[in-house]
């Protein structure tokens, strides 16, 4: 057995200064444990120990505006390891004319045998078909909780055809997702900003205000509601898309909140650095007013936000993001993230959330909604023994030069942060130490 001593667990039942157990890929015990002469036993002191951490928006391996992400399973699943991650739902994408059967499939080969941490799939539907109706029960028997729709780009579909999909998965309790922008206004208004001669990357956020996501959050609201449905809004931005849902919640409808360290740090002053250096920071939705900043935080500090991802979509500045010198709208979107959501997410709020509050957005949550749970997002003897040990005590600066993403660049450089993951186990398997991933691959697909 491996012994986790002294430290304080982050229980479903609040913090226990107590130790645990793991054995076989699984929490055998908590409590009091008299370990044997065979037994290895980990030192905890002055450390949290919380069930791992659940990234559940990542884009790995992902072909997108005719390129690859510069992080495939190897690197991205390795980064969440180092950063305390032990489980990424990541987007397997049904392109045009593909199946989503097909899709699954080439996801899972995409991980096969190069995940450091556990991995999920979500299901981007983006042909809806009667093929795709008529598949939507063996995928489930696959074990795909969740699915998603765009409202934008060409992968987008429509709002019938989102109404359908609703109904669709409703005989098995799937949740649905969607990247609410009105895609028709953001192509009219990128446009519009290249007919000026605003070419550069400040123009991005010009191209899709606030009011683009809060009207598409306001539709997918209500096509929650003629369907009679939870739905969950993804990477959040705004403080209108905010009112928009706690409106909507007032009237009844389940609305599920997932937002990303981005947005409730970086602004959009950062389109405007020096050179090209904007277009680091050119994701979608993208970064935006102090205000939106503020408004998030405050929802994230009063438990309106359910969950934190971080929408890990990584191109390298020099070879990939450079292509959209002299037109923004051909800047690959995306932003990496993966290795660092925990220690932001402390570095943004520090003492003002505890870890039971860090647990729940993400470990416990993301478990819960994605229909993990207990066996993922809880220390409870018989669940999965994904297990960080977080020391809040290290500090450390951020660099790129540093960290084991597989991208040129990070949008949190030399930022000073506290706290580490010491020790990151997957299914009972060391998978990182001291925020270095080992050479091991004790990742697994989890059927849901």
């Amino acid at each position: 057995m491996i012994i986790i001593q002294n430290g304080v667990l982050v229980t479903p039942n609040g913090k226990k200064q107590t130790s645990l157990a793991m054995e076989n890929g699984k929490i055998v015990k908590i409590g009091e444990i008299v370990p044997g002469p065979d037994d290895e036993v980990v030192d905890a002191s002055g450390c949290y120990v919380y069930p791992g951490f659940i990234d559940g928006h990542t884009h790995l391996d992902l072909e997108v505006a005719g390129t690859v992400t510069a992080d495939d399973f190897e690197s991205g699943t390795a980064a969440a390891a180092a950063g305390g991650t032990t489980c990424v739902v990541d987007f397997a994408t049904q392109y045009k004319g593909d199946t989503v059967l097909n899709a699954l499939q080439t996801w899972q080969k995409k991980a096969e045998g190069k995940s450091h941490t556990n991995v999920a799939f979500h299901m981007a539907i983006c042909d809806w078909n009667e093929q795709t109706k008529k598949d939507l029960p063996a995928l489930r028997e696959a074990g795909v909780t969740s699915f998603k729709v765009y409202m934008a780009y060409d992968t987008a579909v429509s709002d019938a055809e989102i109404l359908e999909i609703l109904d669709a998965i409703r005989p098995f309790g799937g949740i649905l997702g969607c990247h609410c922008e009105n895609g028709g206004l953001v192509t009219e208004l990128q446009q519009k900003e290249l007919a000026e001669g605003h070419t550069e990357p400040s123009a991005h956020p010009l191209s899709r205000p606030a009011e683009v996501e809060a009207e598409a959050v306001n539709r997918f609201c209500y096509l929650g509601k003629l369907a009679d449905m939870p739905i969950n809004v993804v990477h959040l931005s705004t403080k209108l898309g905010l009112e928009e849902i706690r409106e909507a919640r007032a009237h009844g409808q389940t609305v599920y909140i997932e937002t990303c360290p981005q947005y409730l740090l970086l602004d959009d002053s950062n389109y405007s650095k020096e050179g090209f250096e904007g277009a680091k920071y050119v994701c979608s939705p993208p970064l935006r007013k102090k205000a939106d900043i503020e408004a998030l935080k405050l929802a994230v500090l009063t438990g309106e936000v359910d969950t934190i991802a971080t929408d890990h979509c990584s191109f390298n500045y020099e070879t990939q993001k450079k292509a959209g010198i002299g037109n923004f709208t051909k800047i690959p979107n995306g932003a990496p993230g993966i290795e660092h959501r925990p220690v932001m997410m402390m570095h943004i709020f520090g003492d003002d959330l505890d870890p039971n509050a860090y647990c729940r957005l993400m470990s416990s949550n993301p478990a819960k909604l994605y229909g993990m749970y207990p066996q993922k997002g809880a220390l409870l003897e018989g669940s999965d023994a994904d297990v960080t040990v977080w020391d809040p005590n290290v500090k450390w600066v951020i660099r790129a030069s540093e960290m084991t993403q597989n991208v040129d660049y990070t949008p949190f450089e030399g930022m000073e942060v506290s706290g580490r993951a010491r020790f990151v186990y997957v299914n009972g398997v060391l998978a990182a130490h001291d925020g270095v991933p080992t050479a091991e691959h004790p990742g697994t697909y989890v059927k849901r």
